[in-house]
């Protein structure tokens, strides 16, 4: 068990935020396999400030029992501060606020957010305390080992004096963005030289690759982000394994296919059909890339999905063909 904040947390599974992905809908379907803890897609500090709808739209989800999150990203410490409390006042059930300090991506770093925070390690500090000024909910953080230089011990020194209640580390720098392999090894025993929870990021695909980063890492959580995509069973494998010690089968062509079909549902509830298909052009096909035999059927779902009939169709006319995948 570890806890963030007053929450007391029995698993090791935390949903990541992934922008453009982990929407309500999206993290709603995800939880039913045994998340923890689950966080929002990243929300703008500015949007919720100048009371851009669809920014809004990201803070006002429905609660379900899994304890959820909102995680802001911006470069100055009173307008991350000021867009947690506009994001109360429209969802008070939010349980915590993330701070995004990883993002490597160059529209966020080039405003000064995501992981160009890391560059300035009082400043990361300066954001936990502002919007713990405004707020009794947890704040976490999640960061990378650097920007260019590896300096994360640097950082997570500040975020923890400035009363930070968990920190997740993504290994690799804003430098590597998703490539490679995330160095662990950097990250060996980290949560014994911590004060707060830890969570681990960086190519969770399998059980694996959980077991291999919780070793290391001596981390509380590992974080499930693009591993997660297409296989939302991965959660469940994860979960069971440290709660039991038993390693369940990868599912068969025909469970990846119901598990497909329910995601998209979520999300069509969620987003209307329209939209929510051309989200899961990008999603659909990764439900089946292990799979022999499965390229044609990547390739349709990746450029043909147009409402919900089109993917139960697509989906039935593979079954019939009877392809041994």
């Amino acid at each position: 068990m570890w806890k963030l904040g007053q929450f007391n947390i029995e698993g090791k599974v935390v949903l990541a935020p992934m922008a453009g992905i982990t929407s309500a809908g999206y993290r709603k379907y995800l939880n039913t396999f045994g998340v923890d803890v689950c966080v929002s897609e990243m929300v703008s500090d500015m949007g919720l400030i100048y009371q851009n709808k669809e920014t809004e739209s990201y803070v006002t989800y429905e609660k379900d029992e899994t304890l959820t999150g909102v995680q802001l990203f911006g470069a100055k410490p009173e307008n991350i501060a000021k867009a947690a409390a506009v994001s109360l006042t429209l969802n008070p059930c939010i349980d915590f606020f993330d701070v995004n300090m990883g993002c490597p991506v160059p529209k966020v770093t080039k405003t000064g957010a995501g992981s160009a925070l890391m560059l300035n390690p009082t400043l990361c500090g300066e954001i936990i305390k502002a919007i713990k000024s405004v707020t009794d909910k947890p704040v976490t953080a999640k960061i990378r080992l650097g920007y260019n230089e590896v300096n994360f011990l640097d950082v997570i020194k500040e975020l923890e004096n400035s009363g930070v209640d968990a920190i997740a580390i993504h290994a690799r720098t804003r430098k590597e963005l998703y490539m490679g392999e995330p160095h662990f090894d950097l990250l060996k025993d980290l949560r014994s030289k911590m004060k707060v929870p830890l969570i681990v990021s960086g190519n969770i695909y399998t059980l694996d690759d959980a077991i291999n980063a919780l070793e290391i890492t001596g981390a509380d959580a590992v974080m499930v982000a693009r591993g997660g995509m297409g296989n939302p069973f991965l959660i469940k494998q994860i979960k069971t394994y440290f709660e039991t010690g038993e390693r369940l089968p990868n599912p068969s062509f025909e469970e990846q296919c119901n598990y497909c079909l329910e995601l998209a549902k979520s999300m069509c509830e969620e987003k209307g059909e329209l939209t929510a298909m051309r989200i899961y052009r990008g999603i659909a096909p990764k439900f089946f890339s292990g799979f022999a035999n499965s390229r044609t059927l990547r390739t349709i779902l990746a450029t043909s999905l147009t409402d919900y009939q089109s993917l139960v169709r697509i989906l039935d006319e593979f079954k019939k063909e009877n392809i041994k995948f």
